[in-house]
């Protein structure tokens, strides 16, 4: 199976990104977590996201705030994809890092989840390499099973509530 590499921008960014590392634990994806950032560590940035495939990775997660440059600077430098997260900063209560993140030029991708939206970046990347591991395709479906149980679980609980009035 192909790792997930998670690369952060700034080590303030770790309570954010420990959601994704904790999501991907869950579904038992192997991982990586490096600080890199695209404006005070760029070659390395580059060098990485240049031998990300070869090194065994599938996807790229990168977390940044603020200019958020990061996972634009990866997906420039390889075919994988990459899922960029904004991080909310104390400017711009994270507008900022939304909108470098997804205005990419054409021919750069990198697919976006909400601001501070570890999880689904994480469920994202899994998403993506399930679509050649069938055990993973199949956790996913449970995962999805099991949170219509719990929407379905607390409905019946509002009804409840519903008729005491």
């Amino acid at each position: 199976m192909k790792k997930v590499a998670i690369i952060m921008g700034s080590d303030s960014d770790f309570p954010v990104v420990s959601k994704a590392v904790k999501k991907l634990r869950e579904f038992g994806v192997k991982y990586e977590v490096h600080v890199m950032s695209a404006h005070r560590t760029p070659d390395a940035a580059i060098a990485f996201s240049q031998n990300a495939k070869k090194n065994g990775f599938g996807v790229i997660i990168a977390a940044a705030g603020m200019a958020a440059h990061l996972a634009g600077v990866l997906a420039a430098k390889t075919t994988l994809p990459v899922i960029g997260i904004p991080c909310k900063s104390s400017q711009l209560d994270g507008m900022d890092a939304l909108l470098a993140t997804v205005m990419m030029p054409t021919g750069i991708p990198v697919a976006t989840v909400a601001v501070d939206g570890a999880a689904n970046a994480a469920i994202l990347a899994v998403e993506i390499l399930a679509l050649s591991d069938d055990s993973l395709a199949q956790k996913l479906e449970q995962m999805k099973a099991d949170m219509e149980k719990g929407v379905a679980a607390k409905d019946q609980a509002m009804q409840a509530k519903v008729a005491e009035l």
